[in-house]
């Protein structure tokens, strides 16, 4: 599916911007071409030619982007104590599996140890409920209680041995310290926040593109991003994780995700701005020409001024002849035209100055008359 500006969108964008244009650079063409005929040909202008082009393979397209981790989490205790360490200095990187808080080991120490001696006081129980049972001196419902009471005393092992190894916490993958939440020494409950951590081990980078965008290319895969970055020269290429398919309510647009190759390769925060070139597919039919180019009738129809060679004339001048013209734009800024063979010349500045059947000479430099 195309979409494209409207023809008197279009027709009204382009008679502003041939104004714009004719105010500035023809004045000055015009005068270096007076200069240039009084010297080379007594009066035959010269115009500004520009060549008739097939469009690119890819429009290119620069937005704003936000650097984000891939996962932004709150870390909390799954047990409650007095917090003792909190070994996280916001800013700072952070492996897999290294220790960022701690509470108070000893009540967790304790409880093992109880529960350890629990454990071996049940066995012992069991042990002499079998004898019993074996000797015919004991029941069997004795001996089936002392398991189950065994049992419960190592599932209460597990349990408080569970409960030390949860008063760490330690880094669930490759980060990024946010924020300490809770201060040192503080008395916490089970699942209150301590510290903040974004998951570095890929960095992403987000952007909103607008609805049309998204339309032309079809499938946002088949865009090619490339990521610059503040005080570089160079972009870094990245790849398509993936896009929230429900467009803004205001801005018509949808949220894309990219994401860097190699999260070490670049040193990035989360919040940071990065600007994301798009390279997305080009329509195949049209010849790119600029806006001065382009000459709006009064029925608002395009046409341009094409440079044939003149046949018996002098040489180096060419006549003009007009041609009709289809303009198509997306962007407003990238006029698309049909009509003209490719690499026809055409006369780039100042058409409504001239007309159908005129003699011109092609204008290549100033030329400077000494006196």
């Amino acid at each position: 599916m195309q979409v494209y500006a409207a023809p008197a969108a279009i027709a009204s964008l382009l008679f502003a911007v041939s104004l714009l244009f004719a105010a500035g650079l023809l004045l000055a063409g015009r005068a270096g071409a007076e200069d240039g005929a009084r010297v080379q040909d007594g009066g035959v202008p010269a115009v500004k030619v520009v060549t008739a082009e097939a469009a690119g393979a890819f429009e290119t397209r620069s937005f704003f982007g936000r650097v984000r981790a891939r996962e932004t989490v709150d870390l909390s205790f799954e047990v409650g104590g007095r917090l003792e360490i909190l070994d996280a200095v916001e800013g700072d990187r952070v492996d897999r599996g290294s220790p960022l808080a701690r509470l108070d080991q000893a009540p967790f120490k304790r409880a093992v140890e109880r529960a350890e001696v629990t454990l071996r006081q049940e066995n012992r129980r069991f042990e002499r409920a079998a004898k019993l049972m074996q000797s015919s001196a004991g029941s069997r419902v004795r001996l089936e209680d002392a398991e189950t009471s065994r049992d419960l005393a190592a599932v209460a092992l597990r349990e408080a041995r569970d409960d030390l190894e949860d008063a760490t916490i330690l880094a669930p993958f490759d980060g990024l310290v946010a924020e300490r939440l809770t201060p040192n020494f503080t008395n916490v409950e089970p699942g209150r926040p301590i510290l903040r951590l974004h998951d570095m081990s890929e960095v992403r980078v987000e952007l909103d593109l607008p609805e049309r965008l998204l339309i032309q290319a079809g499938d946002p895969a088949q865009i090619r991003f490339m990521v610059r970055m503040p005080d570089q020269d160079g972009a870094v290429a990245v790849r398509f994780v993936e896009f929230h398919a429900q467009t803004d309510r205001v801005g018509q647009s949808y949220i894309v995700t990219l994401a860097f190759p190699d999260a070490k390769s670049v040193f990035l925060v989360p919040g940071a701005s990065v600007t994301v070139i798009a390279e997305l597919p080009a329509p195949k039919a049209g010849l790119v020409l600029p806006a001065s180019a382009l000459l709006i009738g009064p029925e608002r129809n395009a046409s341009v001024l094409v440079l044939e060679t003149s046949e018996g004339g002098l040489a180096g001048l060419a006549v003009l002849r007009r041609q009709p013209v289809d303009v198509r734009s997306r962007t407003g800024t990238r006029f698309l035209v049909t009509g003209l063979p490719e690499g026809a010349e055409v006369v780039a500045v100042g058409g409504h100055l001239l007309r159908e059947g005129q003699a011109v000479r092609r204008y290549t430099r100033l030329v400077v008359e000494e006196r």
